[in-house]
């Protein structure tokens, strides 16, 4: 079976970057992503991806990317579940990050950076592309709580 992910769309809000209690990195953020057709009213509809990556790739995109930044994401899709103060199951889908790269010019994103009032400190290279984590990460570390929230529960076959 195959699940992978390819998106290309604009930071939402810079990345959070949190530590599970065993100290690895992790890094939340939402893609803003357009949908190949436009609505009744001739608008274009976006897509609000949520993201997650883990480790270096973490630190990397807290560090370097920002909110309006245009990247490219590669990764899985991963449903994970939890019960909710009030009992009911809840089920959330994300992807899990396998790579991130920058698809502008270092001068562009420090342009949409100004807007959110953050310095961009965006490697020298040009389309950056960061090494994926390792593929089979230890189990302990790859399902470590973030404070209070559950890591992706892998979903059975």
């Amino acid at each position: 079976m195959i699940n992978e992910v390819v998106l290309v769309g604009r930071m939402v809000k810079d990345p959070e970057l949190r530590y599970t209690g065993e100290g690895t990195p992790v890094a939340t953020f939402r893609l803003a992503v357009n949908r190949n057709y436009k609505n009744q009213e001739g608008v274009i509809e976006a897509d609000f991806v949520s993201c997650t990556a883990w480790r270096n790739l973490a630190k990397t995109t807290a560090d370097y990317c920002r909110k309006g930044q245009l990247v490219g994401v590669t990764g899985r899709i991963q449903t994970r579940r939890f019960e909710a103060k009030d009992g009911t199951t809840v089920y959330v889908t994300d992807i899990v990050v396998d790579n991130v790269r920058f698809l502008e010019k270092k001068r562009d994103a420090k342009t949409n950076a100004s807007a959110s009032g953050k310095e961009v400190k965006a490697p020298s290279a040009e389309n950056q592309e960061f090494p994926p984590p390792p593929q089979n990460p230890p189990q302990e570390q790859a399902e470590q709580p973030v404070e209070q929230v559950r890591t992706p529960e892998k979903v059975g076959m």
